[in-house]
């Protein structure tokens, strides 16, 4: 993670269900392999220069009312990733009213992943 002595960073933390299971989608299914902490309640992640943290809940409604942006330039090639490996709940990438172009998934506890972009140009 790119890191500087004056950098802020703006971290989500989701809820999570189970630990393992949010562990396991997240590694297997979405490429967050590098594991910067884990134990019974508290789980961080990281890919390249995405870091999630999650804490441990018994309510499911935490889970299915929270979500995160992930906003970047490399969103179009995570799209195209997670669709070859067939990430289940992957909705399609399109511009928004906002004029924003995105994907979203949801993960097995349902927080709500948002990816987005500044549309780019086409052809």
């Amino acid at each position: 993670m790119n890191e500087g002595p004056d950098r802020i960073a703006v971290l989500p933390v989701l809820p999570s269900l189970d630990i393992d299971e949010t562990l396991a989608f997240y590694r297997d299914a979405l490429g967050f392999t590098e594991i910067v902490y884990r134990a019974a309640d508290y789980l961080v992640l990281r890919r390249d220069d995405m870091e999630l943290h999650f804490w441990r809940t018994q309510d499911a409604t935490l889970c299915q009312n929270s979500s995160v942006y992930l906003r970047g330039g490399g969103i179009g090639a995570l799209h195209a990733e997670y669709r070859e490996k067939g990430v289940e709940r992957l909705s399609n990438m399109e511009v928004r009213p906002w004029n924003m172009e995105e994907f979203y998934i949801h993960d097995p506890h349902g927080n709500l992943l948002r990816f987005g972009r500044v549309p780019q140009p086409r052809d």
